[in-house]
């Protein structure tokens, strides 16, 4: 994280928990912010990412210690969840998520929210929730692949409180992230833990994150246009 970032930050706890910055992971994100990546290409290396992310967010969860008898006869000390868990994905963009989770995490229940933010104002509108019965009494991986303004994130939250579940319980889970939306989610739940792989310069006018990724979600389930250079390698909109 940048000096500046890190200023933002100052008077919020925890900050959030960025992936290692490999060269691996730089290739990825190179991959998937080229606006002419074809869909399959886009969806491929997101998931990488996102699967990176699933497991360091599973670490951020509670644990407590337990046992294990080896093969061997020995006894090995290590750690089980404290709590069962649970995924809520932020419809649309956050179905792309689940996929990870199923992997790691096969028997976990998933929920749904939707809550879409206007074009206009850009504020966030609740729309439904359709959550586990049990919710209140396991951790939450919250899950949303952006976390620009942070409006979609406090309001998922929120929501996720009047089911009972204690904001130390949950986990955001985004691939890029801003420092206006960390800064709005952590003023409004410091408890709030949040994963990311990124943590982009600025906000547009837009509220797009820049460098950014443009729409997550028209990009990788295929509701957009992909540009394409003619023969001459100038730019048009296919």
């Amino acid at each position: 994280m940048n000096k500046q970032l890190r200023k933002n930050f100052q008077y919020h706890h925890p900050a959030p928990a960025l992936l290692p910055q490999t060269k691996a992971l730089r290739a990825m994100h190179a991959a998937i912010r080229d606006r002419y990546a074809p869909q399959h290409t886009f969806v491929h290396h997101s998931r990488r990412i996102m699967r990176l992310l699933i497991e360091q967010a599973l670490d951020l969860l509670h644990y407590e210690d337990t046992t294990s008898e080896t093969p061997a006869g020995a006894i090995y000390h290590g750690y089980k969840l404290s709590s069962q868990v649970c995924g809520v994905s932020v419809l649309r963009a956050g179905d792309s998520m689940e996929a990870e989770l199923r992997d790691v995490c096969p028997d976990a229940p998933i929920g749904k929210i939707l809550i879409q933010r206007d074009r206009e104002t850009h504020q966030p509108k609740f729309y439904f929730a359709n959550l586990p019965d049990d919710i209140s009494t396991r951790q939450v991986l919250l899950l949303d692949p952006m976390l620009a303004t942070g409006g979609t994130a406090v309001e998922a939250i929120s929501t996720l409180q009047t089911y009972g579940v204690e904001p130390k319980n949950i986990v955001f889970v985004t691939l890029l992230s801003v420092a206006n939306g960390l800064n709005k989610v952590y003023a409004a739940f410091p408890e709030v833990r949040v994963v990311t792989s990124s943590i982009e310069e600025e906000l547009n006018s837009n509220a797009y994150m820049l460098p950014g990724i443009g729409d997550f979600g028209d990009r990788y389930f295929g509701t957009y246009t992909i540009p394409r250079r003619d023969a001459a390698g100038s730019m048009n909109d296919a």
